[in-house]
């Protein structure tokens, strides 16, 4: 059985709480999103597996999860993004903030959402229990399809798209 991290909203630990549990009532918990730009500055999506417990067939960022209780939030990051996408880089934080969004499955997100930020032109490898395909997309394209095709994309990577720091990450990678 799988524990999130419960935070206040300052970040600060305050207990954890089993995954499910903590979606279903909406509990504030720690998690991370991390996204991944390719040389010529284009963002790396992948769609989420039909099968996940929420949001499943919609495009997200390269990767996101909860760190478990005890283990840092940097080794976590990379950890997964191996798992999930077969790309082996240490993400550098770039910002957080504090997300609640209804999806389905009568779950709630209530995430304190730590972004990380990693470079890389290898082309993924996933796992097909959590993602169903993958792309790299230029980021005005990107930007374009969220505001013609929201319901797209889930809540939480619109949100990080909408963010100053997102939009000076694309800047920096022209």
């Amino acid at each position: 059985m799988e524990h999130v991290i419960l935070v206040d909203t300052n970040d600060r630990e305050i207990g954890t709480m089993e995954k499910m549990e903590a979606h279903r009532k909406g509990a504030l918990h720690r998690a991370f999103s991390i996204m991944v730009y390719n040389s010529q500055g284009d963002v790396l999506l992948q769609k989420r597996a039909k099968g996940k417990y929420h949001s499943g067939g919609l495009w997200t960022n390269a990767c996101c999860s909860h760190p478990r209780p005890g283990d840092a939030i940097e080794e976590a990051t990379r950890k997964k993004l191996m798992a999930e996408m077969g790309l082996d880089i240490l993400p550098v934080y770039s910002f957080k903030f504090i997300y609640k969004a209804n999806v389905d499955n009568g779950l709630i997100e209530h995430e304190f959402d730590h972004v990380f930020l990693g470079t890389s032109d290898k082309f993924p490898v996933i796992d097909t229990q959590e993602v169903e395909e993958w792309k790299f997309v230029p980021a005005e394209d990107l930007l374009s399809d969220v505001l013609r095709r929201p319901g797209n994309y889930t809540p939480w990577f619109r949100l990080i798209l909408n963010r100053p720091e997102f939009l000076n990450s694309i800047v920096r990678t022209e």
